[in-house]
């Protein structure tokens, strides 16, 4: 598959490189326009229509993390990838953090890493994307380029634990998500996030890593990239993956066990349909558990128990629909009855560090 009748906006201060990845991508049929600095990036895209940009972080006079901030206000539909040979794991969360879809470390090793990175973010169906022989795809050299520097400080990994989880309580318009994760060493194994997807669907998700080391905090910046990829799809109007958990947690499983981590994920995946109330949920392994509150107490949803994310010959997740009543609301949490018993409190305070408390916790999706 080549890269025939795309427009690409190649943003690289070093000239060499610049020549080099510009004739490669010429070669595969893009249609390529060079810029020397982030300045010159942006005076292209007031001019031209572009199907992608590929950006250095580290330029002179509009580095290539402002040129995403400005693009990502300016010209939001236009997907982009970023480049950098920085060692810092900070550079891949503001990266994401500011709409980026993939995020390659330098140097690169086959320029059809590059080709392959494009076609994961223009093409619908992820079994359509270029396939590498020797299967290194963006998290494996992301791995190679960061654990060690993860293994070696656990505070920097903690810190980026930290920066990608949401506040507590998150307040949408139609919903209220509050969460509590208690925590008694520097990283976390478990992981939640959530998303209002557009005006019809709101999106929760609760994690749960193992073996709990250092990679815990690359694992969490990987899950969290492949969402936000799906998401940014959604919007534009590209794949409606994220809107079904079962197919989301399919695609999920492919990325984690190709992505080198050698980590396993139990997962459960929720999506509300506000218009009818409508829950869709998906969940793999055993270690986390759906409910629904009311008056009355925790009510468990029953869904069989399946293999964690992150395994070769993975299978389906248990699937569950159903329409939410009255006050009903949804919750994920551990097993650990004091977990529940402090969720039936309205105990709700984001991240915690507390030795007296057995690590967990829960997520709450409430509809106004």
């Amino acid at each position: 598959m080549t890269l025939k009748n795309l427009s690409i906006l190649f943003v690289e201060d070093d000239p060499v490189f610049r020549h080099l990845v510009t004739s490669f991508l010429e070669a595969r049929g893009a249609q390529v326009f060079e810029a020397k600095d982030g300045e010159a990036g942006l005076s292209y895209l007031e001019q031209y229509r572009f199907d992608m940009i590929i950006a250095d972080l580290s330029m002179p006079n509009l580095g290539g993390l402002e040129m995403l901030k400005r693009i990502s206000k300016g010209y939001p539909k236009v997907p982009s990838i970023v480049m950098s040979g920085s060692p810092v794991m900070s550079d891949v969360l503001d990266a994401l953090r500011h709409g980026a879809s993939d995020y390659l470390v330098k140097p690169i090793s086959d320029l059809y890493l590059i080709e392959n990175a494009i076609h994961e973010c223009l093409n619908t169906d992820v079994e359509v994307s270029f396939q590498l022989d020797n299967a290194e795809d963006l998290s494996y050299l992301e791995l190679q380029q960061h654990l060690h520097l993860l293994e070696q400080d656990k505070q920097a990994a903690k810190s980026v634990q930290q920066q990608l989880l949401p506040p507590s309580p998150v307040r949408y318009q139609h919903g209220l998500i509050e969460y509590s994760l208690f925590n008694n060493s520097p990283l976390s194994a478990h992981f939640i996030d959530t998303a209002m997807v557009d005006d019809k669907h709101i999106m929760i998700y609760m994690a749960q890593f193992h073996p709990q080391d250092n990679r815990v905090a690359f694992a969490s910046v990987l899950l969290k990239s492949f969402v936000n990829f799906k998401l940014k799809r959604f919007r534009n109007q590209l794949s409606d993956t994220l809107i079904k958990p079962q197919d989301m947690l399919v695609y999920l499983n492919e990325r984690m066990s190709q992505s080198g981590l050698d980590i396993y994920v139990d997962m459960a995946y929720i999506i509300v349909t506000l218009a009818d109330r409508r829950a869709s949920i998906a969940q793999a392994g055993s270690a986390l558990r759906c409910y629904l509150r009311n008056d009355e107490g925790l009510t468990p949803i029953a869904l069989p128990e399946t293999l964690q994310l992150g395994v070769l010959n993975w299978g389906q997740p248990s699937v569950h629909e159903r329409f939410l009543q009255g006050n009903e609301r949804l919750c994920i949490a551990t097993h650990a009855p004091e977990h529940r018993e402090r969720l039936l409190n309205d105990e709700f305070h984001g991240l915690m560090f507390d030795d007296t408390i057995l690590q967990g916790g829960y997520i709450q999706l409430g509809l106004k």
